[in-house]
Order: C-alpha cells, then sequence, then structure tokens
C-alpha cells in the first residue's frame, strides 16, 4: 500500500503545477485534480491532502473556482470543511451556523435569519484567503465520467490507507471537527479505505501518454 502510494506521490509531483490566480485555458475541461497544501509532505515529496473530479460535463475548471474562488461553502464541501477547520481551531460559536446549508429556497427559508450575513461574509473571505495562499494542485484528463470517479475514488483510498503518509503537526486538518478527517489526514470523509489502485492500473495510469502531457 505505501508503496503505491509513494508512487502517486512521486508521480503527481512531476506534474506542471498550478495555483491561484490560475488559467482556466491551463485547466482540461474533465478529469481529476490533485491537492497540496504548503507545510505537508508525503514520501519525500509534497503531500496530496485531497482528490477530487466533477460529475458535468467540461466543469472541472468551474469545479476549481467553486473551491477557490466563489465564496459559497454550500456549493464546495472542501471550502466548508475549511471553514469547519478555522472555526473550531479558534472555539467560535458560529461553527453551528457554518453548517447550515442554505442551497435550496426551503432551506433559506427556515435557516435564512439565524445567519449573521457580515460574520459569514468575512469567514467566507477568510476561507478563501486561506485556500488561495496555501493550495496548489495538478489536474490530468479523463473524459469518460464513470472512469473518472473510479479512479478518483481509488487514489483516494490508496493514500487514506498508507501508513506512511501522515500529516504534519501544524495541519489545520487536524482542528477539523470531522474524525475522518484527522485521521486519514485528507480533506475528504468519502471513499476512504475502500479499493486501492492496482499495480496494472498504477502502470498504466503512469504510462499513458495524455497524463504525460501536464
Amino acid at each position: 500500500m505505501s508503496e503505491k502510494c509513494e508512487k502517486l506521490h512521486r508521480l503527481f509531483n512531476t506534474f506542471v503545477r498550478l495555483k491561484f490566480p490560475f488559467n482556466e485555458k491551463e485547466i482540461t475541461k474533465n478529469g481529476i485534480y490533485i491537492l497540496f497544501e504548503k507545510g505537508e509532505e508525503g514520501h519525500g515529496a509534497d503531500r496530496i491532502v485531497r482528490v477530487g473530479t466533477h460529475t458535468g460535463k467540461n466543469q472541472l475548471p468551474s469545479r476549481l473556482k467553486q473551491h477557490f474562488i466563489n465564496e459559497n461553502k454550500d456549493r464546495s464541501i472542501f471550502r466548508k470543511n475549511i471553514g469547519r477547520a478555522i472555526l473550531n481551531r479558534r472555539n467560535d460559536s458560529y461553527l453551528k451556523e457554518w453548517e447550515l446549508d442554505l442551497t435550496t429556497r426551503e432551506g433559506k427559508e427556515k435557516f435564512g435569519s439565524l445567519i449573521d450575513k457580515e460574520k459569514q461574509k468575512r469567514i467566507e473571505k477568510e476561507v478563501s484567503d486561506y485556500i488561495q495562499n496555501n493550495f496548489s494542485f495538478i489536474v490530468f484528463p479523463i473524459e469518460n465520467k464513470e472512469k473518472r470517479l473510479e479512479i478518483e475514488s481509488k487514489i483516494i483510498s490508496t493514500i487514506s490507507l498508507c501508513n506512511d503518509c501522515k500529516p504534519s503537526s501544524n495541519w489545520l486538518g487536524l482542528y477539523s471537527p470531522k474524525d475522518k478527517i484527522k485521521e486519514s489526514g485528507l480533506w475528504l470523509v468519502n471513499e476512504l479505505n475502500k479499493k486501492e489502485i492496482s499495480n496494472e492500473e498504477l502502470e498504466e495510469f503512469v504510462n499513458q501518454k495524455n497524463f504525460k502531457e501536464y
């Protein structure tokens, strides 16, 4: 398991690295993104802290904008998790309101009056600042949706099952109220500890020409 995780880290650390502000034209429209975070190391390289993809066609650039730019935590679970950790670290009671989902009309009608709009705005800005200043990423193309989701899951599982990939003592995620984030060292709660990538898939993955172009 650790050997596969090391291979993934060494491979992804050779890809062209992007960070905020990024050019949408440099991002493949259909594929997977891999996030790295300042101060986090694994296998002698920058440690992978999140793996993600998208479900809609041609939506990878938009998905990354939802994480890095659009200040709406209800459209990005990554943003929501960053905010949870920031608020929990300082014992901010607004964490309870931050958990409320205002995506639907029903949600807005039910919880809208509980939200301090100015504070919510300040926290969203704080989340943006943290993400924009601390995260970089690589992308690679996979056109088929089912294949994207399969590979995403296997990469996540391979990393989460590795015993040698641990967060630093200063990692923000250690303040997360979500145990799965603290335990995995990943900004993720889904697809952990499932089916890892096979040796055959890893070799195919490494050797695919279109991956090497990034």
